[in-house]
């Protein structure tokens, strides 16, 4: 899994798989879903991050656990 956070569009991009993305679908507003060949969920990418994440959360810092 790989993460990466772009403070300048305060986007958080989570990678689950290497497969090729072949749609994404925005499940519900700033939430994008991306599905590879067989549907499966290969990515996700969250808009306005800083506004859903917990407190004391650093998205700069972040580590797959």
């Amino acid at each position: 899994m790989k993460s990466r956070y772009d403070a300048e569009t305060d986007a958080l991009y989570v990678r689950f798989a290497d497969a090729p993305v072949v749609e994404s679908e925005e499940v519900r507003p700033g939430l994008i879903i991306d599905l590879d060949a067989a549907g499966r969920i290969v990515a996700v990418e969250i808009l306005d991050a800083s506004e859903h994440r917990s407190t004391g959360v650093e998205l700069d810092h972040l580590s797959a656990a």
